[in-house]
């Protein structure tokens, strides 16, 4: 597989993409056209539009999958594939109303390049339920890609000590999900890049971008990296 999971796709005070420009050309290099899948937000059309242009900066065709049968079928003819944000809920739910999730997994098992951002990147993951999103439709089930053996929580934020805010912050939240489920969690901070490389056996996941990342799982402290270090490999 060849994945490059971005926590964000617009980084303060740069462009769409801007901060992950080498990597996302890096992943679709010798690749001419892609398909965009656009369904974690309402307007499909202008979001299309706005990779569109982008892309074409580098030289990069995007088509927009539609909805329905022709969305798989254009999935299973891609050359590569960006799956963007939006609320993670909604892209689910899409993604199973229109049949693309086998056909997303088996694509990017067999090589295909796979790029998410956001809520494409949490459905990389086994399923959505450390995703921040509010659920404003009900997919038929949380299981998602299954691309990568760990959770995934984009935007992670870190505890304000100055904040008077009394709810659970961003860790907590996390925690409190491993209270019920045994599996590691990778907290992704806006501007952080995981590279994923391999099979689902056999992956090297690489931190990129411009910022950390901290990593949980049950009975263990936390842990932190930095882009450049690498965060599982087997």
């Amino acid at each position: 597989m060849r994945l490059l999971l971005l926590s964000n796709s617009t980084s303060y005070g740069g462009g769409y993409l801007d901060h992950a420009e080498a990597d996302i050309t890096g992943l679709f290099s010798g690749v001419k056209r892609i398909l965009f899948v656009p369904f974690a937000l309402h307007d499909q059309p202008g979001y299309w539009a706005r990779a569109r242009q982008r892309f074409a900066a580098w030289g990069i065709e995007v088509d927009r999958a539609a909805e329905g049968r022709s969305g798989r079928a254009a999935a299973e003819n891609a050359d590569g594939i960006f799956v963007g944000g939006g609320n993670t809920f909604r892209l689910l739910h899409r993604l199973q109303q229109s049949g693309m999730v086998d056909t997303i997994r088996k694509r990017a098992l067999e090589g295909m390049p796979y790029m998410g951002a956001s809520a494409g990147t949490v459905i990389a993951g086994p399923t959505i339920m450390t995703t921040n999103d509010m659920p404003i439709v009900q997919p038929a089930t949380f299981e998602a890609l299954r691309l990568v053996p760990f959770q995934l929580n984009c935007h992670f934020l870190d505890a304000d000590p100055d904040s008077r805010h009394m709810g659970e912050t961003r860790e907590v939240r996390l925690l409190q999900y491993l209270e019920e489920n045994d599996a590691t969690v990778v907290g992704l901070r806006e501007g952080a890049i995981l590279s994923v490389t391999g099979t689902p056996a056999a992956q090297s996941v690489l931190l990129r971008g411009t910022a950390g990342a901290r990593v949980y799982a049950r009975g263990t402290e936390p842990a932190e990296f930095q882009p450049g270090q690498t965060l599982f490999a087997k």
